[in-house]
């Protein structure tokens, strides 16, 4: 079996229903929320144009992941390539989602008692951080990974989960609601933490001697990359590229937890007004 050059590789689009219906039914949702249901119940204010963009790029970051050639590419032929959708969908696409929606949004869904008690107990920083790199971890393991490759479901039940679970390890650094949030020490020691546990699946494919999954051994090499070498660039991309997103917010939340302890700095914020207008706003 020959190889398919890259032009042909570009053509393979896929058009899943089920993920087309998912992304169609999310951002029916989402557009109902803040607009009719907003209005009718006057729950509060419109989104700003920073959480619509999130929203957006959520969406882009699912189409780029589930529905572009890099869908038969990483399914198929390099699992590099897979790696790179695997972090699209688990440290991309839950903070882009979390900066979306509104305090007044996530509000409503938590008056729900049956919802907020089991979101409470998914969020809860530990629990978050377990379940979201146990996920990730047991994917990985041969048998599985090698099963999401054969068996569609499976495979849809394992991006489902990446991106559940997403959500959940980055609540609380993210919530919609700052006072679900993590004081700043609190979030940079949680951040840090989390990047280790990818950074040490990262090295472990890195440093493999050989190959862990048959069914990348089996087919022909795209762009002339062994098997071994595209799992250690698989490797290098969850230790590195994987782990930015916490780098970038850790960095950020050091940063404000250092302006935090400055008195000075917060007796003068204390006594000035903003002049931003609300609309263009997106809370970090």
């Amino acid at each position: 079996m020959v190889a398919p050059s890259t032009s042909s590789l570009l053509t393979q689009w896929s058009w899943q229903p089920s993920i087309l219906i998912g992304m169609a039914a999310l951002t029916a949702a989402y557009a109902y929320a803040v607009g009719p249901l907003r209005e009718r119940h006057q729950l509060g204010p419109p989104p700003t144009r920073g959480q619509v963009t999130a929203f957006v790029l959520a969406q882009l970051t699912l189409v780029v992941a589930l529905l572009s050639p890099m869908d038969e590419i990483s399914d198929t032929y390099l699992f590099s390539i897979h790696m790179v959708q695997h972090l699209l969908l688990a440290t991309l696409w839950p903070p882009l989602m979390l900066l979306a929606v509104p305090a007044w949004l996530a509000r409503t869904i938590m008056r729900t008692p049956v919802v907020s008690g089991l979101v409470r107990f998914f969020v809860h920083p530990f629990v978050a951080m377990v379940a979201f790199n146990v996920d990730i971890y047991l994917w990985h393991i041969p048998a599985l990974y090698d099963l999401t490759l054969s068996n569609e479901p499976v495979h849809i039940l394992e991006h489902l989960t990446f991106m559940v679970f997403g959500l959940f390890v980055w609540w609380p650094v993210l919530a919609p609601n700052h006072e679900d949030r993590l004081s700043f020490p609190l979030q940079t020691l949680y951040l840090f933490l989390n990047a280790m546990f990818m950074m040490g699946l990262g090295i472990l494919f890195t440093f493999a001697p050989s190959p862990f999954y048959s069914a990348y051994t089996t087919v022909p090499r795209l762009w002339g990359i062994s098997a071994s070498t595209d799992q250690q660039i698989g490797g290098l991309i969850m230790w590195y590229p994987g782990n930015i997103p916490y780098a970038v917010l850790m960095v950020v939340r050091f940063y404000q937890w250092f302006d935090s302890e400055d008195p000075g700095r917060m007796e003068h914020e204390a006594q000035s007004h903003t002049i931003d207008s609300p609309s263009t706003k997106t809370s970090l």
